[in-house]
């Protein structure tokens, strides 16, 4: 199914050819096309037209085509009419018409044709018919998006042509491909719907748009927004809030009431801290605490298991939201649609972790979403090929073709190598990123990784002037004593030399305006940032935990990533510095395709290395701070801060033991 191509009107025979023809031609040129009724969404804010024989074509850089299917008639002149009323209607409702104006500016930018005239005509005389001149090209895809739905916030994007690079970025209009508008305003009678998609697809703001509609639709309806991390969590409760003010949605948010937004786990007699604490709480469960034995994925399974045994289960949801899926086992979805009553809406990384042994079960979601519209296809493919170790021998992961071309990749083997292209795509219509430098490997000694991360801010500041703190994060892998100690100087060198102000994630738990953000692996996870600087202070091996944590952190950035590596990993940055090169200058990747016995081997590797998987120091500690039920936000955050410091082997008994010390002097303090 072509993901850039979306049609929500009926295939009638006496049109189905010339709607085959724009399919066609959006697969072959990449070229999103919608052919829609009417302007989608809106909570029926917009009435049906009388007028049924008719289509609208949407194309950026083409006018908005009105397309009568029968004879010249006065009920058609009535739906044009009603049409740009109803579009200058959402111009208003949205705040467009303070950028774009009145109608009587923009209505030349919409064409009414007569279907007799086109239906033989080759869609590429259509287009050079129909292009919008160069500076109205802003405007049609402004009101292309008040019609698909894929509403902006115009106050922060404007109508202007932004000139410098990170403002093109920001300004960026977004469009909603057909897969994302198929997922928002079809309706699958299904009750669990699986939304899979590579990092930076889109699934979290979809997720957003679908909850916006069920709670503007369904006034009595209770909903549930959960995801494992709890910056993430964290992170939505300001941004919800966010979201349903600029699309205008006129209900207040009734809280703990209506809508609950928290993480999967929560503290014991606090139902309003995390969906399974709210479970627990709501049919008298047993609470289980973090421990070594109790997996989130086992006391799940034992709630379940006392749930089975009630008589009845009175359903305390109708719609539960899932982000980041992969974070989450059977037992917890199981959970979840117990005590359901409509619908499950599941969203996951299908490369979130890109050891995941089980993607063919990815690609038979029901929305699989391959294209990325965050991470430039250069940074992508590096980072694929880091997390993966593509060009090592032995490999260290590989795909089947199935699961590359899932995964947006189109494999290819020409003259004894294997090659991998990504999908044609343009992230940014105006902006031509190849040749762009997305991704840099820098070497650094230890001792100077700092100086090392001042000259790469220094050049995104000097290449960017309109750049602000909170457009950049700087995230350390590994949660040892020399990362704090270097994420507290960083702190003080950026205040020194900027004059800015610094957050640490994995305290604060939040991303906040005007501050770079500063973060531990942990604490990255669904969040996005112009500019990326990964920091690896310690040596590269194949550990698979370590792999995917670099290739998760360097997909955050939706302009430019910088991967500082301490020198000692020599042959690491050397592969890599030439695997940059080539990818830069051809814009994809030469590899050698292992043999079976090799990928066997490491396949099997994989198994074993996942199923003993060691714990974080984060999640160690959090393990201990929950058989304390008495610590506050803060100090739970403190002793992730501290800790850390205090251990030098990081064994799970050395983190728990230095942590329960901690708190008991805490305790003893009080």
């Amino acid at each position: 199914m072509n993901s850039l191509f979306y049609c929500g009107v009926e295939r009638k025979e006496t049109i189905n050819n010339f709607i085959e023809k724009l399919d066609r031609y959006s697969e072959e040129t990449s070229r999103p096309i919608y052919i829609i009724e009417k302007a989608l969404g809106n909570e029926g804010k917009i009435d049906e037209y009388e007028y049924k024989e008719k289509i609208i074509v949407l194309i950026p850089k083409q006018r908005i085509l009105l397309i009568n299917l029968g004879k010249e008639c006065e009920e058609f002149n009535n739906f044009v009419d009603d049409f740009i009323d109803d579009l200058e209607y959402l111009s208003k409702r949205y705040e467009y018409q303070k950028y774009i104006g009145r109608k009587r500016i923009w209505q030349d930018c919409i064409e009414i044709v007569q279907f007799e005239y086109i239906k033989d005509l080759e869609i590429e005389e259509i287009l050079r018919k129909y292009r919008i001149p160069v500076q109205n090209e802003r405007i049609v895809e402004l009101l292309i998006s008040l019609l698909i739905g894929s509403i902006n916030d115009i106050n922060k994007i404007g109508a202007e042509v932004p000139e410098t690079l990170l403002d093109k970025v920001k300004k960026k209009i977004v469009l909603f491909d057909g897969m994302q508008s198929r997922f928002i305003f079809e309706d699958i009678d299904k009750n669990i719907i699986t939304i899979q998609g590579l990092a930076g697809t889109g699934k979290t703001e979809l997720l957003l748009n679908k909850l916006r509609e069920i709670y503007v639709g369904e006034k009595e309806s209770k909903i549930v927004f959960t995801c494992h991390n709890k910056v993430l969590a964290q992170d939505m409760v300001y941004r919800i809030p966010q979201f349903f003010n600029f699309m205008k949605v006129e209900e207040q948010i009734e809280w703990n009431k209506r809508l609950w937004v928290f993480p999967s786990w929560g503290s014991q007699n606090m139902p309003n801290t995390g969906l399974y604490s709210y479970i627990c709480w709501n049919y008298h469960l047993d609470f289980r605490r973090y421990s070594f034995t109790n997996t989130f994925d086992n006391v799940c399974k034992l709630a379940i298991e006392e749930l089975e045994k009630k008589e009845t289960i009175e359903k305390c949801f109708d719609y539960i939201f899932i982000d980041e899926s992969q974070d989450f086992t059977d037992n917890f979805i199981k959970l979840c649609k117990m005590v359901t009553a409509k619908r499950i809406y599941i969203a996951g990384d299908i490369f979130q972790n890109v050891f995941d042994t089980d993607i063919k079960k990815s690609v038979s979601s029901d929305y699989l979403l391959n294209k990325c519209y965050r991470t430039d296809p250069k940074t992508l493919m590096l980072a694929h090929s880091i997390g993966m170790g593509l060009y090592e021998k032995p490999v260290i992961r590989w795909l089947d073709d199935d699961e590359w071309e899932a995964c947006g990749y189109l494999p290819q083997r020409q003259d004894g190598k294997f090659l991998l292209k990504r999908m044609p795509l343009r992230r940014f219509e105006d902006i031509d990123s190849f040749g762009i430098m997305s991704i840099q490997i820098k070497s650094a000694d230890i001792q100077v990784i700092n100086q090392k991360v001042m000259e790469c801010m220094d050049e995104i500041i000097e290449k960017n002037p309109t750049v602000e703190p909170h457009d950049i994060a700087i995230v350390l892998l590994g949660n040892n004593k020399i990362n704090y100690n270097i994420a507290d100087s960083l702190c003080l060198l950026i205040d020194e030399r900027y004059d800015w102000e610094s957050t640490r994630g994995y305290v604060s738990k939040v991303k906040e305006k005007n501050k770079v953000f500063i973060s531990n692996t942990n604490n990255i996870k669904g969040l996005e940032f112009p500019f990326v600087i990964c920091i690896e202070t310690g040596v590269i091996n194949d550990d698979i935990r370590k792999r995917n944590s670099i290739y998760m952190i360097l997909t955050r950035s939706f302009l430019s990533s910088y991967f500082i590596v301490n020198s000692v990993n020599e042959q690491f940055i050397k592969i890599y510095e030439a695997a940059i090169n080539y990818i830069n200058k051809n814009g994809y990747m030469e590899l050698r395709e292992p043999g079976e016995t090799e990928k066997s081997l490491q396949a099997e590797k994989i198994r074993i290395a996942a199923k003993n998987r060691r714990k974080s120091v984060e999640d160690m500690i959090n393990e201990v701070c929950n058989e304390y039920p008495q610590l506050s936000a803060d100090e739970r955050s403190e002793l992730q801060r501290i800790v850390p410091k205090r251990v030098v082997e990081r064994t799970e008994n050395e983190v728990k033991a230095k942590t329960r010390r901690i708190i008991e002097a805490m305790i003893d303090e009080v």
